[in-house]
């Protein structure tokens, strides 16, 4: 029976198992239509999860990039590059500054001359005033407001400064430094930071106007823009306009390469709404306008507005024109393109577009786009270099800032560095060099030169030059050269003598005989006048004005060699000074600036300061800088110092210099030759009211070059004075110098009636003359006691 129910039971179900598949066609058309559904969820989820994504890794992102602009901008924006000022002149009763000097430095600094100062930065002049409308400036001392002065001069210098407003006297009233260069380390780039309340407001304007018109009303990226710039550049075929609003234009210039593509563009984008989120407007602005490029200075870009305004028009920013704040905007489109020296029709014709768009916005009237339209570009002169080339006073800043700051100051941000130079000085001694070299090289084209300017009142190195060719950036002959100084070492051998007023005075009676000695090797030595002559005595004067040597070696010799030796380290000669009779004619090897230090020493009333190039350093707080300073001290007693100074202008008079003296006839000035064996140096150190100066002219090979030091280094100096006009000494009266009279013959003190008396300042307490004139008194004035 089981055998027979299989089939049956199987046939019975047969058919059960084909019914399923006449539905499939339905089952299949059920699992489509629940499908769909299931396949959307999952798209659905997908799209979500690569939105979260997407956002997350956007926000980290922009997170990533919000700290790089945090750090920029609530950090250090720029590495400022240190500044480099001149010495500030200074104005009172009494400076030894000229009328005219006062003009030249007015000059130099961009003042304006008009009939009648309106606003800072002008002046007026008549032939004894000069009213004088200040600008602000930031002196080592502090601020220093705008102020009009009216300063009054006669033939030695300054009479008065008298303020306008009250007409009050001024004890002391300074001028603002020159900016003589930005010291730019590394890969550092170049700028003058100028801060928001300080910029012209036409220039922020025209800047919107010209750059982004919706700049105060978009969030960072102007939509709008960039549609209306892809559109026009669609339609010319080629990139006229840019869609980039000033805060993306900062984001690039900060933070981003130049590189064109799509990636830079979205990163530019959302910096430029992080910075537009995270900081005012004003900030941003700030921010762009101390950034963007504006041109190529050589080899030093020019970024921003305040370095831009030098660059182009040698003065400070707030004192530009409307049409030279027009110009700054026109040229951000393109420096190269707009280079108002290379295409200045180009240049003007853009700067008068950024006019007439101020016109447009009512920033201007017709009548001031008029005016400002028809202005020439008023651009500084081309040859006229930005950066002083000042290699040789460089160095000797470095030098004096590593040694009292430390050597990392430089790479400070922001410093600003107070310097001694006058820049009037500097130039009259690059055209005195040039000028001068280029004659003597005629005969001799391998003649170099060394020359260091002090400035007498502050100790200050006001000038230096280390070539022939002044801008020549290489050895420094004014500081590195060690040669003899012959004769210039004769003022410190007098003023031993001098000093033992008991047995010297300026008449006193020195052999000029014959005299063996042995020098530093053991040989003997014999020393001669340039004139091989002998007169068997000449008077201590005569001997210093003429540079004759054997009387002079005879002094020293009288003296002792040490002693020499002991005044001249007092005086400041910091090197070794070889004690042998050789020495008392200059066998010591110097440089102009050791000369300049000694000499500094004698026209500062024997008074010894340690010469210096820097002044003040402030940070970038403007706070000064701790810095120790050598202490002074009284090297020369004054008054035999008084009577050395007297006999370097007879030099000048009627000595060794007096082709110096008869170029100047109504000038008293003060000053030595010096001249090193075989003619192979030739030396000049001498000093008007105003500055020191210390001169060599050599060959770098110590050949011999055939000049004494009136027709090499003197012709210098005369130069320099011929450039630079100088000031009559003032030979004040010291205490313990008297006018003393002395016979020729003897140098035996006498009263001023005596016969055959010399006059000249004495030691006080050492003028003791003879009665009558050193002859016994007749029988009558005995018995009056006469």
């Amino acid at each position: 029976m089981t055998d027979k129910a299989t089939p049956k039971a199987a046939s019975k179900k047969a058919p059960a198992k084909k019914k399923p598949a006449t539905k499939k066609p339905r089952a299949n058309k059920k699992t489509s239509k629940n499908s769909g559904p299931g396949w959307g969820r999952k798209l659905w989820g997908i799209c979500w999860k690569l939105g979260l994504i997407t956002v997350v890794a956007v926000a980290s992102y922009g997170i990533y990039l919000d700290q790089i602009i945090a750090r920029k901008f609530e950090g250090q924006k720029w590495h400022l590059p240190a500044q480099v000022f001149s010495r500030s002149m200074a104005l009172y009763p009494g400076a030894a500054v000229s009328h005219g000097q006062l003009m030249a430095e007015l000059k130099l600094l961009g003042y304006r001359k008009v009939a009648n100062p309106r606003q800072v930065g002008e002046f007026s002049a008549s032939k004894t005033k000069i009213d004088l409308w200040r600008r602000p400036f930031l002196h080592p001392q502090g601020d220093q407001s705008e102020q009009r002065v009216m300063i009054s001069f006669d033939s030695n210098g300054v009479v008065s400064v008298a303020r306008n407003s009250d007409q009050r006297q001024l004890a002391v009233f300074h001028l603002e430094p020159v900016l003589l260069d930005r010291i730019i380390t590394g890969d550092a780039e170049d700028r003058l930071f100028v801060a928001t309340d300080k910029l012209p407001k036409h220039l922020v304007a025209a800047l919107i106007l010209v750059e982004d018109r919706s700049f105060y009303e978009h969030h960072g990226v102007n939509p709008f823009a960039i549609l209306r710039a892809a559109m026009v550049n669609i339609s010319a075929g080629r990139t006229v306009q840019g869609g980039s609003t000033l805060t993306q234009q900062l984001a690039k210039n900060f933070f981003l390469s130049s590189e064109r593509s799509l990636t830079r563009k979205i990163r530019e984008a959302l910096m430029a709404i992080i910075i537009d989120f995270r900081y005012e407007k004003d900030e941003i602005l700030e921010a762009y306008l101390n950034e963007v490029y504006m041109g190529q200075d050589k080899a030093r870009g020019v970024h921003g507005m305040g370095l831009a305004s030098q660059f182009y028009f040698g003065r400070p920013i707030a004192e530009l024109t409307v049409a030279q704040q027009a110009f700054l905007v026109a040229v951000i489109k393109g420096p190269s393109y707009y280079n108002p020296w290379r295409y200045p029709e180009r240049a003007q014709d853009r700067r008068d577009l950024v006019l007439r768009l101020l016109m447009e916005a009512g920033e201007l009237n017709s009548t001031q786009y008029q005016a400002a339209a028809e202005s020439p570009l008023g651009l500084r002169k081309a040859n006229r270099s930005v950066q002083q080339k000042l290699p040789a006073f460089f160095s000797v800043v470095k030098h004096e800032l590593a040694n009292r700051y430390g050597d990392a100051l430089l790479q400070e941000s922001g410093i600003k560095v107070y310097t001694t130079l006058d820049p009037l000085a500097q130039e009259a001694a690059e055209k005195a060099v040039e000028q001068t070299l280029k004659q003597l090289g005629k005969n001799d084209s391998s003649l170099q030169v060394g020359m260091v300017l002090t400035d007498k009142y502050s100790a200050g190195i006001a000038a230096m030059v280390g070539d022939k060719v002044p801008s020549y950036k290489g050895f420094n002959r004014a500081v590195e050269i060690r040669r003899p100084i012959g004769s210039l070492i004769k003022p410190f051998v007098y003023a031993t003598a001098l000093n033992q007023g008991d047995k010297y005075n300026l008449v006193s009676p020195l052999k000029d005989q014959p005299i063996t000695l042995k020098n530093g090797q053991g040989k003997t030595w014999s020393p001669q006048n340039v004139d091989k002559q002998f007169r068997g005595q000449v008077p201590l004067l005569t001997a210093f004005k003429k540079s004759m040597n054997v009387p002079t070696v005879n002094l020293g010799m009288a003296i002792g060699v040490s002693s020499v030796a002991t005044t001249l380290d007092k005086a400041g000669w910091r090197e070794s000074i070889p004690e042998y009779p050789s020495m008392l004619l200059g066998a010591v090897n110097g440089s102009p600036l050791m000369v300049a230090q000694v000499f500094q020493t004698i026209a500062d009333d024997g008074r010894y300061r340690h010469l210096n190039s820097v002044t003040t350093v402030l940070n970038a707080q403007n706070q000064p800088l701790a810095a120790s300073r050598p202490q002074a001290s009284q090297a020369i007693p004054a008054a035999s110092n008084y009577l050395v100074k007297y006999a370097m202008t007879q030099v000048v008079e009627s000595g060794t210099a007096k082709r110096l003296g008869n170029a100047f006839p109504y000038v008293t000035l003060a000053g030595k030759t010096g001249t090193s064996n075989d003619s192979r140096d030739s030396w000049f150190a001498g000093f008007d009211e105003r500055n020191v100066a210390a001169i060599w002219v050599g060959r770098d090979d110590n050949g011999k070059t055939g000049l004494y030091g009136s027709s090499g280094a003197m012709a210098v100096y005369q130069a320099f004075l011929n450039n630079r006009a100088p000031l009559s000494l003032r030979m004040a009266p010291v205490d313990g110098v008297v006018q003393g009279y002395f016979e020729r013959a003897t140098g035996v003190a006498k009263q001023a009636d005596c016969a055959g008396v010399a006059k000249v300042p004495a030691l006080a307490e050492s003028y003791q003359p003879v009665a009558n004139c050193g002859e016994p008194l007749p029988w009558w004035k005995k018995l009056i006691g006469g």
